[in-house]
């Protein structure tokens, strides 16, 4: 009996969803001054919500029903709950993919919150989510082209690849040679993207707004606003280039010291200059928006090989911080790194997390417990990657969710997106060394601290307070050096020791 009302109410709500949506598609379609494309609207959302509301209830009826009956803590509850997050995750990966565009921005995403989500739901959103995205065909390319420029890429190209070279959520890119024979590569928009934007946006909302109906402890409404703001920034290319620009020029500005590195800044140092030095931040920085390449110069390490190149891709997705904010921020990782207990409270108060769930904040921030933040020790915030550390973080995260949730709604948008930045260098730093390792966090901790004492200097306009940021400024080089000989220590301790 409780089996078939559960499939009942999910039947009513796909039902009511689609009606929901359909009954205001004939006015909407009358009032369009572009009726073909509200006509598509139309048709999309209620398909969308429909489809939404289908995986929601299959996915909530499988936990419901598979648990039911276990025992809490017993081998055979956590071997079902396996199997069932990996359905669930399966489901929500189909669902990503049907629907296509900001949905699999959104499966992107989810891959790297091994804060707040099933590790089962990290995978498998990793494995797919990032190379498997659609392809819009050459005739559908040739659509984009006819509308945005009223030819097609034969006619404003010399040459023009039909098949693109990489596909992602938004577009595609294309290798081409124009008139004036230069190789270009030319990033297209996807058909759809134009069409179901919008449906995109209204559905993510709706499910949203029910699902923290339905779970008041589910508020993720700050989602929407994110959503609505980036979006259509991320889909005009103009903004885009104008961003790729201005990331250039603040390094050649405000980074000086690895100004040769135009294109491809070095690794790891590169974020912590954007988001301590330049408060204009790469806020999407998964690892197919990153390329490591030999640096085109032909320069040499002293043991003779090539230097490496970042290269940044996708630059629609940016994040301005004001001076406060990078100040605080850049504070907040100065103290992390050192282990100063009252300054991580100070910063993440400062910065919206309030008196009562700043250890969370720097928890979710670092991937570590309290104890080991405020641990004094060189490798305190290094992430082992072991099945351990995975099992932990899972139990923490399944322990506070409701904590989490509520943090991640006071929190401000920017600094939401200075989260998100966080997690994708994250799942990069992990791909690449299976954890992370100390000298990303001697390079966080040195550019943090110095573009600390840069501010200060800002700010500072008496000769007293000036004499006291350079005894700052002495204090935190004398601080590195000891970090920097601990390193070694640690190194050398390691290789002794095999």
């Amino acid at each position: 009996m409780a089996t078939r009302s559960l499939w009942r109410t999910r039947g009513k709500l796909a039902v009511a969803a689609a009606a929901l949506l359909t009954g205001g598609a004939t006015a909407t379609v009358a009032t369009s001054e572009d009726p073909a494309t509200a006509l598509k609207l139309c048709t999309a959302v209620p398909v969308r919500l429909y489809r939404n509301t289908v995986t929601a209830a299959s996915i909530a009826f499988d936990y419901e029903y598979s648990l039911w009956g276990l025992s809490e803590g017993s081998v055979e509850k956590a071997k079902v709950k396996h199997e069932v997050h990996l359905r669930s995750a399966r489901k929500l990966q189909e669902l990503c993919f049907k629907n296509g565009g900001i949905y699999i921005k959104l499966g992107q995403h989810l891959g790297q919150l091994e804060y707040l989500v099933p590790e089962e739901y990290v995978q498998t959103m990793r494995e797919s989510m990032l190379n498997k995205c659609p392809v819009s065909s050459y005739d559908q390319v040739c659509e984009v082209f006819k509308k945005e420029l009223g030819e097609t890429p034969d006619k404003i190209f010399e040459e023009f690849d039909p098949v693109p070279i990489a596909s992602a959520s938004l577009a595609q890119v294309h290798v081409a040679r124009t008139l004036d024979g230069q190789k270009v590569a030319v990033k297209v928009q996807h058909t759809h993207m134009t069409d179901t934007a919008t449906a995109d946006r209204a559905t993510v909302e709706v499910l949203v707004n029910t699902l923290h109906g339905v779970f008041p402890s589910f508020d993720y409404r700050w989602l929407i606003d994110e959503i609505r703001e980036s979006l259509p920034k991320e889909l005009d290319f103009l903004v885009e280039a104008k961003n790729s620009e201005k990331c250039l020029e603040n390094f050649r500005k405000l980074s000086p010291h690895i100004a040769e590195y135009v294109y491809a800044p070095k690794v790891s140092q590169v974020f912590a200059e954007m988001m301590f030095r330049h408060g204009f931040v790469h806020c999407d920085p998964h690892a197919a928006n990153l390329i490591v390449r030999p640096l085109p110069s032909g320069k040499r390490t002293i043991l003779g090989k090539r230097k490496p190149q970042l290269v940044l891709l996708d630059h629609g997705l940016y994040k301005e911080l004001d001076f406060t904010t990078r100040f605080n921020y850049a504070s907040l990782w100065k103290a992390l790194i050192f282990s100063d207990a009252n300054a991580i409270k100070e910063n993440s108060v400062k910065l919206g997390a309030g008196e009562d769930l700043y250890a969370l904040f720097a928890a979710i921030l670092t991937m570590k417990p309290w104890n080991r933040i405020i641990d004094p020790s060189v490798d305190h915030l290094v992430i082992k990657g072991n099945d351990s550390e995975r099992a932990e973080r899972q139990m923490y995260a399944s322990q506070f969710f409701p904590q989490i949730s509520e943090l991640l709604r006071r929190l401000p948008r920017v600094i939401l997106l200075m989260l998100k930045t966080n997690d994708c260098l994250r799942s990069v730093n992990s791909c690449l060394l299976q954890g992370s390792s100390v000298e990303t966090f001697f390079i966080i901790g040195k550019v943090s601290s110095e573009a600390v004492v840069e501010a200060k200097k800002l700010q500072r306009k008496s000769l007293l307070s000036r004499l006291d940021v350079l005894l700052e400024e002495i204090l935190l080089e004398v601080r590195l050096l000891g970090m920097q000989i601990a390193l070694w220590l640690l190194h050398l301790r390691r290789a002794l020791t095999g």
